[in-house]
């Protein structure tokens, strides 16, 4: 007998844009299988493939759990909802697959059709539940803020991002420190697009801590190459925390990071409430997200988000269960309004890349208290 026809376990639907050996949806959903050593709390009920790549492994775990991989989003939410106390929660994991590129440089990933499908269906059967979306909620700026004010309408508990703001700290974090930062910096790696979106989300976690809670972004400017060193050199972001937050990874390397990384990208946020953030992309210098700040004070501080390099990926384990905790008791251990930001946040850097033009960003004046 299937999953579906023992267990009295929550059911679960998943869309999916592909399931593939060490993808986000096979170290995820694997997890609710049974697998990488993970006992599940939840149960995979359908799922909906959006791709079949020649490595794919949906048909294979499906028939071993004894699940269907229905034809449209629309099935595998009305079949997941036929199972014990009926649907519990849905999971969309839109990442990874051949989608195409869009000018400024962001892949055009399928999640507002995800999101809009899902919430068509769970209308039509009048259901609410937990919906999970993996990482950013679109590319585009109009799509997020459609998905988001659609959530809200309807009340829906909802988890996005990543699983790197739910990491270890290391050092733990000082939280005072935290309350009146000047400025903050991100130490990332490529690509551009899809770390820069880690590194982001990473710094939001520790920003939204601030006194008074997030006040939103202004404007956001990107600079690549030869120039991010000159402006260094001029003064026109703090050398002084790359290296604090660079001193936080136990492989770092010696000398300066200049006299290796000939592509370096660094994108700036302004915040309404005149902090600033930075995020400083060194391609090969890193394999792991850091943050530094100093404070009003002019006290400095920085901590690395401890994240797994090799399989399991123990990362996707802790959020794996934040999933799970959220289908289990309604609520989302992360603000929705954190990953809206930081959703603008990756979408304007692109787009100032793509056109080498600081972006005002009056979308983006979101403000939210970061403590749930």
């Amino acid at each position: 007998m299937g999953q579906t026809g023992g267990s009295a376990k929550p059911k679960v639907a998943v869309i999916i844009t592909e399931y593939r050996y060490n993808s986000h949806a096979e170290v995820i959903v694997g997890r609710l299988f049974g697998q990488l050593g993970f006992k599940p709390r939840i149960e995979v009920a359908s799922l909906y493939l959006d791709q079949f790549p020649d490595n794919d492994m949906s048909r294979e775990e499906a028939a071993r759990a004894g699940i269907p991989i229905c034809g449209t989003i629309k099935e595998a939410i009305v079949e997941a909802n036929r199972h014990g106390q009926g649907l519990a929660g849905v999971l969309i994991i839109g990442e990874h697959g051949q989608y195409p590129m869009v000018p400024n440089g962001q892949k055009d990933y399928p999640r507002r059709r995800f999101a809009e499908e899902t919430l068509n269906a769970l209308d039509e059967i009048g259901v609410r539940v937990p919906i999970f979306s993996d990482k950013h909620l679109s590319w585009h700026m109009d799509d997020a803020l459609w998905i988001y004010r659609s959530l809200k309408a309807r009340g829906i508990p909802f988890l996005g991002g990543s699983s790197i703001p739910l990491v270890p700290l290391v050092p733990a974090v000082n939280e005072a420190s935290l309350q009146k930062p000047q400025e903050l910096l991100a130490v990332s790696f490529g690509g551009t697009e899809d770390y820069g979106y880690h590194a982001w989300e990473a710094l939001q976690s520790l920003a939204e801590r601030r006194s008074g809670g997030e006040t939103g972004v202004t404007s956001i400017r990107v600079v690549q190459g030869e120039q991010v060193w000159e402006e260094m050199d001029r003064g026109e972001w703090p050398e002084q925390l790359m290296h604090l937050a660079l001193a936080t990874h136990p492989d770092r390397r010696v000398g300066h990071p200049r006299t290796r990384v000939n592509d370096p990208v660094l994108m700036t946020a302004r915040y309404a409430d005149g902090v600033t953030g930075y995020v400083l992309q060194l391609p090969n210098e890193v394999q792991q997200w850091s943050v530094a700040w100093r404070t009003l004070a002019s006290e400095e501080y920085a901590v690395r988000f401890e994240s797994d390099l090799a399989r399991p990926f123990n990362h996707f384990e802790t959020l794996t269960a934040r999933i799970e905790d959220m289908v289990l008791s309604g609520q989302s251990p992360v603000p929705i309004e954190r990953t809206l930001l930081t959703t603008g946040m990756i979408h304007y850097s692109m787009e100032s890349l793509h056109h080498n033009a600081t972006i005002q960003t009056p979308a983006l004046h979101i403000k939210y208290n970061g403590q749930l």
